[in-house]
């Protein structure tokens, strides 16, 4: 557990107050949760977590390190009216709607160059919606120490590595180098050996057994000066980051609509792992460094993650509908309709989602195929269950 003094703790947030700011990614399609998540509301802004959404939880979790009024959401554009109507705090002038997805790079490269033009000293913080983190107090304050680390160490492109607690195959690794010395030591940072993509089974075992200080789960989440990020983009990626320099020019503009329909479909396609954080573990020009975050990171992509975040009976159900179960083990019930009642009798291992105009019912160990299904509901009935 981390603890520091409780003055320490105020000093630091009163400081981190002054400019820190942060983006939400929140563009997933989240075909693996259909029947609820659809392409109107997909899985970011279903309520299916006591009735809050991965978007309010993600956003609400940066209370007391980052002021509402600096936190940026990019998403796509046709979510636009759904986020902003859902996540109190959030206004048109800090929603970075995407006309198309053009993966992370151009997100994140957005986020930095509206933000930057803002505030040419800002530090921000990349983040998810797909994400539960707990607790949240410690999350807080790690990503705070994040902050501190890049105002220390402004040339640094920082990202969270989580501890893994198996050896998962669909998750992207960390390999560690040796820890940090000098000004921001205290954060526990690692330099980045390498990125290690997901891995066959067998080098996810040797990772796992290796341990934290040498393979963390790559998270996906970072913090580092705008500035620092858009120099790297003007050296690896010169196409994207002219085309962010254009968008930036005009934000606030009554061309911004109109500059960014024009310029963002054209932006090359690509990850932010491949376009920066690979190329600048070459460039001596930047450090490359990880925070461990020894948190439960639960990344809610599937019914089986999902399944996790829901209470249990005493037969292993994981249960978020009103149901009736007979002789049922290790099962799912699932309804975005809280007056619907399911019912199973002799089901071991089984998903069962209900919706008011689709139902899945499938085995929890071919939840991969569900993306697969949605397709084929898309050609055989029509796109209005997508």
């Amino acid at each position: 557990m981390l603890a520091w003094p409780e003055s320490r703790l105020r000093l630091d947030f009163k400081d981190l107050l002054m400019t820190n700011a942060a983006m939400i990614m929140a563009g997933g399609s989240g075909t693996r949760l259909w029947p609820m998540s659809r392409n109107a509301l997909p899985k970011q802004l279903v309520r299916f977590l006591g009735g809050q959404s991965l978007l309010e939880i993600a956003f609400n979790r940066l209370e007391g390190v980052v002021p509402a009024e600096h936190r940026y959401i990019c998403a796509g554009r046709i979510h636009r009216d759904a986020i902003l109507g859902s996540i109190a705090g959030i206004d048109a002038s800090r929603f970075l709607a995407e006309p198309v997805g053009r993966d992370t790079v151009n997100a994140v490269g957005f986020g930095a160059a509206v933000i930057g033009r803002d505030d040419p000293d800002a530090v921000m913080a990349v983040l998810t919606a797909d994400h539960i983190i707990e607790p949240v107090e410690e999350f807080a304050m790690l990503l705070s120490k994040g902050f501190e680390l890049a105002r220390k160490r402004p040339d640094a492109l920082i990202t969270f590595g989580i501890t893994p607690t198996e050896p998962a195959t669909g998750y992207g690794y960390l390999e560690l180098g040796p820890r940090i010395k000098g000004a921001g030591a205290e954060s526990g940072a690692f330099a980045i050996k390498q990125f290690r993509e997901k891995p066959p089974i067998e080098d996810a075992r040797e990772f796992f057994h290796a341990g934290p200080e040498s393979y963390l789960w790559n998270s996906g989440m970072f913090i580092w000066h705008t500035r620092t990020l858009m120099n790297c983009l003007e050296r690896y990626e010169p196409q994207t980051h002219a085309g962010l320099m254009e968008i930036r020019r005009d934000w606030g503009t009554d061309r911004q609509e109109g500059t960014i329909e024009r310029i963002y479909p054209t932006l090359k396609k690509t990850s932010v792992d491949y376009a920066v954080m690979e190329p600048a573990g070459r460039d001596p020009a930047v450090e490359v460094l990880a925070i461990p975050m020894p948190l439960r990171w639960l990344d809610v992509g599937s019914w089986p993650s999902f399944a996790q975040t829901c209470p249990r009976d005493e037969q292993d159900n994981a249960l978020a509908a009103e149901h009736v179960l007979l002789d049922t083990r290790r099962t799912l019930v699932a309804s975005s309709d809280p007056a619907h009642t399911i019912t199973a009798i002799g089901c071991q291992d089984m998903l069962i989602i209900h919706t008011p105009d689709a139902t899945l019912v499938c085995p929890r160990d071919r939840a991969e195929e569900i993306k697969k299904l949605h397709a084929e509901v898309g050609n055989k009935i029509g796109e209005h269950l997508l």
